[in-house]
């Protein structure tokens, strides 16, 4: 088992974070078992880490995002009523700390917070001195704005000053910070406390001690309790702190990470001043994006060189946007060679949209032959975009002819997305003539795709013919739902002839998937005999999602002892999925001892909805105490019950104008 608490500070470290989810999600994927990876994460984290970023924007928390997708539980403030019910029954038989939280939170529900010491933490907040109210609410607004856990005492101090009114801060003696920081360092309940000083552990390096021999002195760290940091957040929101609190933050915080997230909040609450000279600080600590925003700032100014000396330090810092900027900003200033050295940088590094910005650039510059020759370059090695970007901005200025010419280099280089692209665009503004013709020639150049739209095409012409041949050329290339798109197309428009015919003449020639698209078609008509020896002639292939077709038949015509051999034969395949719809099977039939095991064997498979769907079958069986009793062994072994998402059945669908995929 592993427990984080506040996993904020794992996963939202900007040096190791996406490691530390990478190695949690690699955990809990590598078949090692049982593995329970516990964490707690408030709201505002978990919403930051599940953003997706914008169209050009850093993506920092990729591997978080995929570690707690779908792994996510809401903890409500509050037990409900059953659960406070629960709890009243232990405190009769002799828990006598829920007997004594229950006395004060058995209206409120928030019986947690109570046992953590909550309301001796807000007690002793709200009936604080002045002064360490001050320092409780400049430790708030500096975690609630972006500062890390752990804050200099020297910050605090400093920052308190403007929170305090003229009298109470005439009324402060010499001591004030010590007294305050003494008085609100005092233990409440357990170990907790509105402040806690923060040890940080020495690193012991290979390196040479200071001269006069003595160890550097390190600032005293604190830490606002978690109670109340989020008390802060939820009371505080609309409060912009004083000018102590940012002139604190430029005199005491040194952290890039800190300096940044308060340049931002100042910029937001319209603090330009502090904003700038605290975004100034972290660009000089090395924060990537602090270096872009001064680059920006000084491109605004018209300080080209000033913008290029930034871009060049973060670039150095390993941001590769900053070379593609850095490289505009001398092609702009009419540096062209040094632009194309540095854009092909950005490409080796992983950023090739850098090369197709300098092709536009030169394009909108009337540059047009230097534009192509880039983007020809980049083609040939690998990169599609620039050309791709150039066919598209002369498409949007009426330069078709041109657009057309560039879709037809970039197709003879291995690019043939370009032509489909293009044809997309051109079928979206309904010049179908002319994107059939470019679907052709990028089908002709290895877009299987194409072919797919092409058939689409001639089928709203009305050519079933002509859509039949391209269906199954596409199939042939390798497209395996060309065929069962069209004819699900087709049996939506009521041609449900049509569309089985299409369907066995791709069959006769030994495309699969057209077997099941015709099983489907078949089922559809109620003709389950027909469906089923399509289904299996399928499944003679090999084919395993037809054994589970098959199955599903003769559940449904009451043959469980044939579901029962077709499922086992589906999972000995392989295909996983066919336990659990057996552990289904099974429960039904009246053998729950041997559901469970089959369940239980689903999951150390991966299948880890089969144990849920087991009890979700139970329970609309009204077999209430078996559900429960087997939820508890799935809560015993270490797994989360969350209900599966549905299934979407797959069936054919046409795609949108100018969707061209690959």
């Amino acid at each position: 088992m592993v427990w984080l608490n506040e996993a904020h500070h794992y996963l939202g470290d900007p040096r190791l974070g996406e490691q530390i989810g990478a190695a949690l999600h690699g955990l809990l994927t590598g078949g090692r078992g049982p593995v329970l990876v516990l964490a707690t994460l408030w709201p505002e984290y978990a919403r930051q880490f599940m953003a997706l970023p914008r169209p050009g924007e850093p993506d920092p928390h990729s591997r978080v995002r995929e570690l707690l997708a779908g792994r996510t539980l809401a903890v409500p403030e509050a037990f409900d009523d059953k659960a406070l019910r629960a709890a009243a029954t232990l405190a009769e038989q002799g828990d006598a700390l829920l007997a004594d939280a229950l006395t004060r939170a058995a209206t409120t529900g928030r019986i947690a917070q109570d046992l953590a010491g909550a309301p001796e933490l807000l007690r002793r907040y709200q009936h604080a001195s002045p002064a360490a109210v001050a320092l409780l609410h400049a430790a708030m607004d500096a975690r609630r704005l972006g500062a890390g856990p752990s804050l200099p005492q020297a910050y605090l101090a400093d920052a308190a000053g403007d929170y305090l009114d003229d009298i109470d801060y005439a009324q402060l003696d010499q001591n004030w910070v010590e007294s305050a920081f003494a008085e609100l360092t005092q233990p409440v309940h357990g170990k907790q406390a509105p402040l806690r000083r923060v040890a940080p552990r020495p690193q012991h390096l290979a390196t040479s001690p200071p001269d006069d021999g003595r160890a550097p002195l390190r600032p005293s760290l604190f830490q606002i309790a978690d109670y109340l940091e989020q008390h802060g957040r939820k009371t505080r929101h609309r409060l912009c702190p004083p000018a102590s609190f940012w002139n604190s933050a430029l005199q005491h915080l040194s952290h890039p990470d800190d300096l940044y997230n308060l340049a931002r909040a100042a910029r937001a609450r319209h603090r330009l001043r502090w904003a700038d000279q605290l975004n100034q600080r972290a660009a000089d600590n090395g924060h990537v994006q602090a270096l872009l925003a001064q680059a920006t700032r000084c491109e605004q100014d018209a300080d080209l060189d000033g913008a290029m000396a930034w871009y060049r330090r973060a670039a150095d810092a390993g941001h590769t946007r900053a070379l593609a900027l850095l490289a505009e900003l001398h092609e702009q200033t009419a540096e062209p060679d040094v632009a194309e050295t540095l854009a092909w940088q950005a490409a080796e590094a992983g950023h090739p949209r850098a090369l197709a910005r300098i092709a536009v650039l030169r394009e909108r510059a009337s540059n047009r032959a230097g534009a192509q020759a880039l983007a020809l370059r980049a083609a040939d090695a690998g990169h599609g975009q620039p050309l791709l970007k150039l066919a598209l901005l002369r498409e949007s200025r009426g330069l078709h002819q041109d657009a057309e010419a560039t879709a037809a280099l970039a197709a003879e280089r291995g690019h043939p997305q370009v032509c489909a692209v293009l044809a997309g665009l051109r079928e979206a503004n309904g010049d179908l003539d002319s994107a059939a013709t470019l679907y052709q020639q990028a089908a002709d150049t290895g877009h299987t795709y194409a072919l797919v739209c092409l058939a689409l095409l001639r089928e709203e012409a009305h050519d079933p013919a002509g859509a039949d041949a391209l269906a199954l050329k596409a199939a042939q290339a390798g497209h395996t739902r060309a065929v069962s798109l069209l004819a699900g197309l087709r049996a939506e428009a009521g041609d449900r002839a049509g569309a089985e015919a299409l369907c066995r003449t791709a069959a006769d020639t030994g495309h699969v998937p057209a077997l099941l698209a015709q099983a489907g078609l078949r089922e559809q008509a109620g003709d389950l005999d027909r469906a089923e020896a399509l289904y299996r002639q399928a499944a003679d292939t090999g084919h395993v999602h037809a054994l589970m077709s098959v199955a599903r038949l003769r559940e449904r015509a009451d043959d469980t002892a044939g579901a029962h051999a077709l499922y086992r034969q589906a999972a000995d395949a392989g295909h996983f999925p066919a336990l659990t719809a057996l552990a289904v099977l099974l429960e039904k039939r009246g053998e729950p001892a041997e559901a469970e095991a089959i369940a239980w064997q689903a999951v150390e498979a991966g299948q880890h909805h089969a144990l849920v769907h087991l009890i979700a079958v139970r329970r609309r069986a009204g077999h209430e105490a078996a559900a429960n009793s087997l939820a508890r062994q799935v809560i015993d072994a270490g797994h989360t019950l969350r209900a599966a998402a549905p299934r979407t059945p797959l069936h054919p669908h046409a795609p949108g104008p100018g969707l061209t995929p690959s």
